[in-house]
């Protein structure tokens, strides 16, 4: 897959991003080259890979799961008589999307 130069505008405006006409074709160049990288990595054959969560077999330490913090109802209680708005025990925060 390859973009063009109109593509890279279109996705520009589409985030918001102003770019003017030299970071749009440095932008193309990039991102092109990442495209031609995944290219390459979906080209490999892995059929019989098993997969694996990471490269080295390790394993996590485990701690043991106890509760280490004290009496977090009053804290919440705190937290909320600070807020600056607050109703039935949530925060109410003003609607940004319309």
């Amino acid at each position: 897959m390859s973009l063009t130069l109109e593509q890279v505008h279109r996705i520009a405006h589409l985030a918001r991003i102003e770019v003017d006409e030299v970071e749009a074709r440095r932008t193309l160049g990039q991102l092109n080259g990442i495209f031609g990288l995944i290219e390459t990595m979906q080209a490999v054959d892995t059929q019989g890979v098993e997969p694996m969560a990471h490269a080295q077999d390790l394993a996590q330490r485990l701690r043991p799961d106890c509760v280490t913090e004290d009496d977090q109802v009053a804290w919440r209680a705190a937290f909320q008589a600070i807020a600056p708005e607050a109703e039935a025990g949530l925060y109410l925060v003003p609607r940004v999307i319309e």
